[in-house]
């Protein structure tokens, strides 16, 4: 890879040896096969997600500028077992700490975007949430329009506050020149959302999903990721009873459904970054909030090894074909007989991820609003 020198001069090298106290890895761990920056750059030439750590930290109210969160994920990660060998794990070190907290998301942007242009898939251990917008600037930089996906109980629109990580959607959403398509929020915990805030993004026409709904009817969030380049996730959306550090709240995603989102999220044809963020060792017990976040990674591996046998749409043997009509609009609807996924055609002839629910809404003479959003935003 070109600028694999380019991007070092940003990073700082780990140690596997500190990362499992002199241990080593027994035959099978992840910590055993990822090629990781240690006394020498990796090879990323054939490398298919690519890890990196970002501790910074000012970006809140926190008096110190970065946490070892990412090397504490990392402790838990690496002795996870490698199931998934069609997927080639790298991991770049840690983004040296910049002067100011502008220098440090100029830093991870520039690594982010130099690494998504070479077509790998970036997964950032964080931090602090606000470094979702260097994550977003890595494509702004490139000026490639995108769909980006947040999961948080909270909406951080809060104008008022100082601190970024509060605020940091309102400039990702609404900054100029802007290559948000759309986005999509899920997970919001309705008693810690402004009403005007929710009333904010429906006039945007994005699109937001409270925790409970989620919860209900998971499945449903399958397309809505799919559909994305960018997924931020914040642990604060996690309920504090299965992970220590999530301090927010005692309501919110269980270990299994966040397990089961960031697995969407590696199914996602289209997703090439990942932010985790959040993250506070100070804040957890016995490192169960560590381990849950090396579960959802393992799931984000496991669904990238899934949906890199999906069919291509062109691929028309691959996929079940439904011509119906719907409030006299006609549509097809593709159903995968590799993974059973769905897609509807839209009247421009594009086709975008749905559910088998909304074909059930489609066969019923009912317009599916997946179908009539998509609509508004063209």
């Amino acid at each position: 890879m070109a600028d694999s020198l380019r991007i070092a001069d940003f990073l700082s090298p780990i140690s596997k040896s500190l990362l499992n106290d002199d241990q080593g890895y027994v035959d099978g761990q992840i910590g055993q096969v990822i090629d990781a920056y240690e006394a020498e750059f990796p090879d990323l030439e054939t490398a298919t997600i690519v890890f990196i750590g970002c501790g910074e930290t000012r970006g809140t109210d926190l008096a110190r500028t970065q946490t070892d969160a990412p090397d504490i994920i990392r402790r838990h990660f690496y002795r996870l077992f490698y199931w998934h060998t069609d997927i080639q794990l790298a991991d770049v070190g840690n983004v040296r700490t910049g002067h100011s907290l502008s220098d440090t998301y100029a830093a991870l942007s520039t690594v982010v975007r130099e690494l998504v242009t070479a077509g790998k898939t970036v997964i950032i251990l964080g931090g602090s949430q606000d470094l979702t917008l260097a994550q977003y600037r890595a494509y702004a930089d490139a000026k490639k329009i995108i769909e980006a996906s947040g999961i948080d109980a909270r909406i951080d629109l809060y104008t008022d506050s100082v601190n970024p990580a509060d605020h940091f959607l309102m400039e990702m959403l609404t900054g100029t020149p802007n290559y948000i398509r759309h986005y999509n929020h899920i997970g919001f915990q309705s008693y810690y959302v402004h009403p005007g805030m929710l009333e904010t993004l429906d006039k945007l026409r994005f699109d937001c999903f409270r925790v409970g709904s989620v919860k209900e009817n998971i499945d449903e969030m399958e397309p809505v990721i799919r559909n994305s380049h960018l997924l931020t996730f914040d642990i604060q959306s996690l309920a504090q009873a299965f992970s220590p550090a999530s301090t927010l709240s005692p309501n919110g995603f269980n270990g299994e459904e966040a397990c089961m989102l960031m697995r969407y999220a590696g199914l996602s044809p289209t997703i090439n970054s990942i932010g985790i963020y959040g993250y506070e060792s100070a804040a957890d017990r016995n490192g169960a909030s560590a381990e849950q976040i090396a579960h959802m990674l393992w799931y984000v591996l496991d669904g990238r090894s899934r949906g890199r046998r999906e069919a291509s749409l062109d691929e028309r043997d691959s996929f079940n074909e439904y011509i119906m009509a719907f409030a006299e609009v006609q549509t097809v609807f593709l159903q995968s007989k590799k993974t059973g996924r769905w897609w509807m055609q839209l009247p421009n002839k594009q086709f975008i991820a749905c559910s088998y629910k909304d074909y059930l809404l489609a066969s019923s003479n009912e317009i599916p609003e997946r179908w009539l959003r998509a609509q508004e935003r063209d």
